[in-house]
């Protein structure tokens, strides 16, 4: 929008930009068009504005494609932009309090902003945290967080903000924008970064939950050397620094991103977990051996998991599906390892019965080993063998528990709680995204 546009608005609607919403609105058009390139935009994509203003991004968005949602905490903008794009989604709310989780229904997201300053952070966190629907993020920061984003090591800006965001997500400095592009002008430059999920393999696996806290122990006083900060790993220091290639008197702004995730594995017992050896891991489990059953799920031989599933015999299997206090379900996305539905989403836990092996001890062993917990299971259905669930004859139970899990990267990408309603909504738009043993289950259990 020009200039003369926005202030023609603003008086049309009897307002003025609030500060303590941190409106300012960007004015200059070829620039809109600019970031809204950045997404790539293609026709039917699904996209995101976080406080659209007048849209001046809107305008440029809308053109590539109208399955957009616009979430506006102004609610004299909100009707404005009711008003000028009735072919989208408006909704009146804080962007900061938006339940991520509704966005799985549309696919992968792209999602742009010329976020105010005071809740970036906050922002970042709740758009890139897992899991997330999103695919790519363009958003106008302030410049010094911009800066802080996409540093390196060993520099002023590089830190926790710096590592917690980029584990999973490559950071670029697209360009600075002074405060004449913006109407009032704020008093700081600002900037634009692309976000971009990193290419998977790219770095290795590791618990999310324990980088996180080490990394915010180690840069809590960034100045002092990270052993001191780390005390559980003195008694391993030196050889914590050996493995990792650096000095024992290293501080934490020193360690790059591989290097803090190599800490975390190191601290977990768990090194090498790159792409190679957690595909081992997963191929491991091809020397199965399951019961082999006829159509009572009476036991008439025994083979490998390889010999079941090429020769699409009968065999056996549990799911288990774990709620909350609140009853929402959780979900598990499977590795992109697995011989069988990688990268799709499923039950909270499921697996096969090994030879010899009854349903209900296999569904407790699921819970201990997919998800780390123990807690009683409920028997809720028996479904019988048929092509969508893998010809598995599947006993369905129930758990409840809070969490926190321990997800093992060889089987699990990442998961998370979903409501009925959402994983409802989510499975009628989308039901490519699921595994069929799961939907199988889901038909099942809403009988």
């Amino acid at each position: 929008m020009k200039l003369s546009e926005i202030h023609g608005a603003l008086k049309a609607l009897g307002t003025q930009p609030t500060r303590s919403l941190g409106q300012n609105f960007l004015h200059d058009q070829n620039l809109a068009d600019w970031m809204v390139d950045q997404l790539d935009i293609q026709p039917g994509e699904s996209w995101l504005e976080l406080g659209p203003g007048l849209g001046a991004l809107t305008q440029c968005a809308v053109r590539r494609s109208s399955a957009g949602v616009l979430i506006e905490k102004d609610g004299r903008l909100a009707g404005y932009l009711r008003e000028h794009y009735p072919q989208l989604e408006i909704v009146h709310g804080d962007a900061t309090e938006y339940d991520v989780r509704s966005l799985f229904a549309r696919g992968p997201v792209k999602v742009i902003g010329n976020l105010p300053y005071y809740v970036s952070s906050q922002i970042l966190f709740q758009f890139t945290g897992e899991p997330s629907p999103v695919c790519m993020l363009s958003f106008t920061l302030q410049k010094e967080l911009a800066e802080r984003l996409s540093a390196e090591p060993r520099t002023k800006a590089y830190g926790a903000l710096t590592l917690l965001l980029g584990r999973r997500w490559r950071v670029k400095y697209l360009r600075t924008l002074g405060p004449a592009v913006f109407t009032p002008a704020p008093k700081v430059d600002s900037a634009v970064v692309l976000l971009t999920p990193r290419p998977a393999g790219e770095l290795p696996e590791c618990d999310g939950a324990r980088f996180n806290k080490l990394v915010k122990q180690g840069f809590s006083q960034r100045r002092k050397q990270l052993r001191k900060m780390l005390p559980e790993c003195t008694d391993r220091w030196a050889e914590l620094c050996a493995a990792l290639g650096v000095e024992p008197t290293v501080r934490a702004e020193e360690l790059s991103i591989l290097q803090w995730i190599n800490l975390t594995n190191l601290i977990d017992g768990r090194a090498g977990h790159d792409g190679a050896a957690l595909a081992r891991q997963a191929q491991d489990v091809h020397g199965e051996r399951f019961d082999v059953v006829d159509e009572n799920d009476h036991v008439i031989a025994q083979a490998s998991r390889h010999e079941v599933h090429e020769g699409n015999l009968r065999h056996r299997a549990v799911h288990v599906f774990v709620f909350d206090r609140h009853g929402q379900l959780f979900l598990q996305k499977r590795s992109r390892w697995k011989d069988r539905h990688p990268s799709v989403w499923d039950s909270s836990a499921a697996g096969h019965l090994n030879a010899g092996q009854d349903y209900d001890d296999t569904a407790r062993r699921e819970l201990a080993e997919e998800l780390g917990v123990e807690a009683p299971v409920e028997l809720v259905a028996r479904i019988a063998a048929c092509p969508e669930t893998g010809w598995e004859f599947v006993g369905l139970y129930r758990a409840q528990h809070q969490g926190p899990f321990k997800l093992p990267p060889a089987e699990i990408e990442t998961g998370g709680f979903f409501s009925i309603d959402q994983v409802k909504h989510w499975i009628a738009s989308r039901p490519q995204d699921f595994a069929p043993g799961f939907l199988r289950c889901w038909a099942e259990f809403n009988r």
